[in-house]
C-alpha cells in the first residue's frame, strides 16, 4: 500500500476524535456562557437592588400635577427623573420647596410627586377644598401640594401627611435631554438692559412669582415663636 494512503487510514481515528474534542470544548464553552451569565446577574442582583433601596432610583414622572416644573406642555415627552431615597431615610432634614415621592395617604398602593410647602409647626393657609382656613402643621408631618393647583390631589384633600410615608426626593432630571440638570429652586432671572426676553425669561419668572406666591401662605415656625414672645413681652 502506498504510504500516503497509509498515512489517510492512520490517521482518521485521531483526526475523528480531534474534531469530536473540538466541538466538545465548544458545547462546554457555550454552556458555561450561558450559565455564567445568569449567575452574574444573581451575583450583582442583590447589589443593584440595594442601591436603588436605599440611596438613589429611577422614576419617570405621569400626569400634569406638577406642571410646569415636570412635564410641561412644551415637552413632548414624560420627565425621567432622579430620586434621592438617602436623603430621606438617613435623617436629613426636609426642606419647604423639595420635591418628594410619598405613598398616596388615600390609597397606599400609589406613589405621588408633590411639593412641600410648609413643614412641622408652620401655619399654612390652605386652598379648597380642605374645611379649614389654616393649619398647623403637626410634628412629624409635612403639608405636600402640587405645582398645578387644578390639576392635583393634595394635602388640601387629606391634610398634613406623616413623615413615614416620604419615599424619596427628586435631585435630578434626565430626559428630556433639553431639560437634563439638577432640580434648583426658583430665583429670579437676570437680564441686562437691552437684552431680549425669551421664553425662557418668562418661564423663570413665572416659576419665581409662583414660589412667592406659596410663601406667602405660609408663616414659619421661627415667626410663629417670635410673634408668641413679642406677645409675652407686652
Amino acid at each position: 500500500m502506498p504510504l500516503f494512503p497509509k498515512f489517510l487510514q492512520f490517521s482518521r481515528p485521531i483526526t475523528a476524535r480531534w474534531v469530536r474534542g473540538v466541538a466538545n470544548e465548544g458545547n462546554f464553552r457555550r454552556a458555561r456562557s450561558l450559565i455564567s451569565r445568569p449567575l452574574r446577574l444573581i451575583y450583582w442582583l442583590p447589589l443593584g437592588l440595594g442601591f436603588t433601596q436605599y440611596f438613589y432610583t429611577v422614576k419617570t414622572i405621569r400626569g400634569r400635577s406638577m406642571q410646569p416644573t415636570l412635564n410641561p406642555d412644551t415637552s413632548g415627552w414624560d420627565d425621567i427623573v432622579v430620586f434621592d431615597r438617602y436623603a430621606i431615610h438617613s435623617g436629613e432634614p426636609i426642606g419647604k420647596g423639595d420635591i418628594v415621592a410619598l405613598r398616596d395617604p388615600i390609597d397606599s398602593r400609589k406613589m405621588i410627586v408633590k411639593r412641600i410647602i410648609a413643614v412641622a409647626g408652620d401655619v399654612i393657609k390652605t386652598l379648597p377644598p380642605y374645611p379649614d382656613a389654616e393649619v398647623v402643621v403637626p410634628e412629624g408631618h409635612v403639608w405636600v401640594e402640587g405645582d398645578e393647583p387644578f390639576r392635583t390631589l393634595d394635602s388640601n384633600k387629606f391634610g398634613p401627611v406623616p413623615l413615614a410615608l416620604l419615599d424619596s426626593k427628586l435631585t435630578y432630571i434626565i430626559w428630556p435631554l433639553d431639560r437634563i440638570g439638577p432640580l434648583r429652586p426658583p430665583v429670579p432671572p437676570v437680564s441686562k438692559r437691552g437684552d431680549p426676553r425669551d421664553s425662557r425669561w418668562y418661564s423663570d419668572i413665572a416659576a419665581f412669582e409662583r414660589e412667592q406666591r406659596r410663601q406667602s401662605r405660609v408663616t414659619t415656625h421661627s415667626t410663629t415663636l417670635s410673634q408668641q414672645n413679642t406677645a409675652n413681652l407686652v
